[in-house]
């Protein structure tokens, strides 16, 4: 038992040194450089966690995080509770998606920051209009690919399934559902990183506080140190929620046969 923990632990050090190898050196790179570059656009990495610090410390970076987090949940939340159940749907009735499909392409494929100035025309610039225009985001990717996992579950066991005198929400709940989680989750995973940019874009147009707003004021401000800190806490974000993700989808099509190259993914 003991040996297999040892085994496992050794595995893991060994995954995990290939995964942040590149990202070390970048970020030995960005502490050694600026001491013998001197630019003040391009401050040492010790330099910015250094304010990164006081920021914490003070509250300041607290409260302009936990703002962007409640808007880019609420935003996302709102995307997939309306996504999934409308995915299913259009992905088990073709003919209802053949017909909506034309509007849907019309409307994935416009950018959201192209129609970010119309919802704050029509919203204001309060939370209801960055809440709206990230669940507009975020809906789309996990919509087509909750059409797309429905459309390839195996027509075998639908068929086998049915012979069996399944009802028809047994049918969705324990084969369709299952069948096409691993495209729910790629879709919801691609939507949690929408969520992050259209964060940043629509705190950038108009907001008073939030990581997109930070970033945007340091900048103009040229509290550069500070500016970077924002950056910085927007790409620990993206990294922790990718993880936990990929660790959600594990647990989710846990019954999926993997090669062993996929789970080092």
């Amino acid at each position: 038992m003991e040996e297999k923990k040892q085994i496992r632990a050794v595995v893991w050090l060994q995954t995990m040194y290939r995964k942040s190898i590149l990202i070390i050196v970048i970020l030995l790179a960005w502490a050694i450089i600026p001491l013998f570059v001197r630019n003040m656009f391009l401050p040492s990495l010790l330099d910015v966690l250094e304010e990164m610090w006081e920021m914490i410390l003070s509250g300041e970076l607290i409260k302009h995080l936990m703002g962007s987090l409640k808007r880019a949940a609420a935003g996302l939340l709102i995307a997939e509770l309306l996504a999934i159940p409308i995915g299913i749907g259009l992905g088990w009735f073709p003919r209802f998606e053949s017909y909506l499909d034309p509007l849907l392409q019309a409307m994935r494929n416009t950018s959201v920051l192209t129609i970010l100035p119309l919802f704050v025309l029509l919203l204001g610039i309060g939370e209801v209009s960055k809440v709206t225009i990230i669940t507009w985001g975020c809906f789309f990717p996990t919509l087509i690919n909750t059409i797309q996992g429905v459309k390839n579950v195996d027509p075998i066991l639908i068929r086998a399934a049915r012979s069996m005198g399944i009802s028809g929400f047994g049918l969705f709940r324990k084969v369709v559902l299952p069948g096409s989680m691993s495209y729910i989750i790629a879709g919801f995973r691609l939507s949690a990183s929408v969520s992050l940019l259209v964060l940043v874009g629509s705190e950038m147009l108009g907001a008073d506080f939030g990581l997109g707003y930070m970033i945007l004021h340091y900048q103009q401000a040229f509290l550069i140190k500070k500016m970077y800190c924002g950056i910085l806490v927007m790409i620990i974000i993206g990294v922790l929620l990718n993880s936990a993700i990929i660790r959600l989808e594990r647990k989710l099509t846990v019954w999926q046969d993997k090669p062993d190259l996929q789970k080092n993914f």
